[in-house]
């Protein structure tokens, strides 16, 4: 992309995160649920030990951090970070819910990372880095800040047609004239969807040891009203234009995503499935 168009996407990308923090952080609980399994082997590969520093980059509400941070300890500390101030602050909220003392909060760009070198141990990244304008230049950044043997562990969302969570309301969109196609190449939901481009952003930041798997996912969503306002609540782009609809253009959108997701439907709902990519590297 051209400076201007990088720069342009970087601002909407803040723009976005500040609309949809409130309710991201409301949904948390359903977020959490779906993504059990991917922080539970984000956490198993990144490997956090008593007394280290860890840093969560695009942290959100910063549940997966926080795990990080009870098995660092007191001895350690958890830099728990974001590019929004809104998303940062729902962090701090649910950090002191839980009654974290090791955390500290810093608004933090992933591709500019405001850190010295070789500082921290282990980082961590959930669906963070398919979103950056440039992930080659944040994935080098986190080298830098890693310390020798440190660890990454990174999730993406894996290709298009095995997460019809995203695609279903994404084509209504477009095919109904609200939303661009994506760009080949560009940032966005499925960006590093392709394992070879993952391996090889890693690759070319300097990492080795890289190990990518997939991890499956499951949403169930009881009808397509809540499946659209789920997407609403949660989904970034999609979700700040399905927010912006009228009621009877979101209503024909519910519909043609009901029959996108007719595949998935089951007597109590919809169980949509799902693959992240997961990685770890040194």
């Amino acid at each position: 992309m051209a400076t201007e168009t990088i720069d342009a996407y970087r601002g909407a990308s803040r723009a976005i995160a500040e609309q949809i923090a409130p309710t991201w952080a409301r949904r948390r609980g359903d977020i959490e649920q779906v993504m059990a399994p991917v922080r539970t082997w984000m956490i198993r590969e990144l490997r956090p030990q008593p007394g280290q520093t860890g840093l969560e980059l695009a942290a959100g509400v910063g549940d997966t951090g926080f795990e990080v941070a009870g098995l660092i300890g007191e001895r350690g500390r958890l830099i728990c970070s974001d590019f929004s101030e809104a998303m940062l602050g729902a962090a701090r909220r649910r950090g002191s819910e839980l009654g974290t003392s090791n955390v500290e909060y810093r608004a933090i760009d992933g591709e500019r990372i405001d850190l010295d070198s070789d500082s921290v141990d282990a980082v961590l990244c959930r669906l963070g880095y398919m979103l950056m304008a440039d992930p080659a230049a944040a994935l080098a950044e986190t080298r830098r800040v890693l310390r020798a043997g440190g660890r990454l562990t990174l999730a993406v969302w894996g290709a298009p047609e095995r997460n019809p969570f995203f695609t279903a309301a994404a084509m209504a969109l477009v095919q109904r004239g609200h939303m661009e196609p994506p760009q080949p190449g560009g940032p966005g939901i499925f960006a590093m969807a392709s394992e070879q481009r993952t391996r090889a952003l890693l690759a070319g930041a300097g990492f080795d040891d890289v190990r990518i798997e997939d991890v499956a996912v499951r949403f169930a969503i009881p009808d397509a009203e809540e499946y659209v306002q789920v997407v609403a609540d949660t989904a970034g782009p999609l979700a700040v234009t399905l927010q912006a609809l009228p009621d009877a253009e979101r209503a024909a959108v519910t519909a043609q995503c009901a029959a996108a997701l007719e595949r998935c439907a089951t007597p109590s709902g919809y169980e949509i499935p799902g693959i992240a990519l997961c990685a770890v590297a040194r």
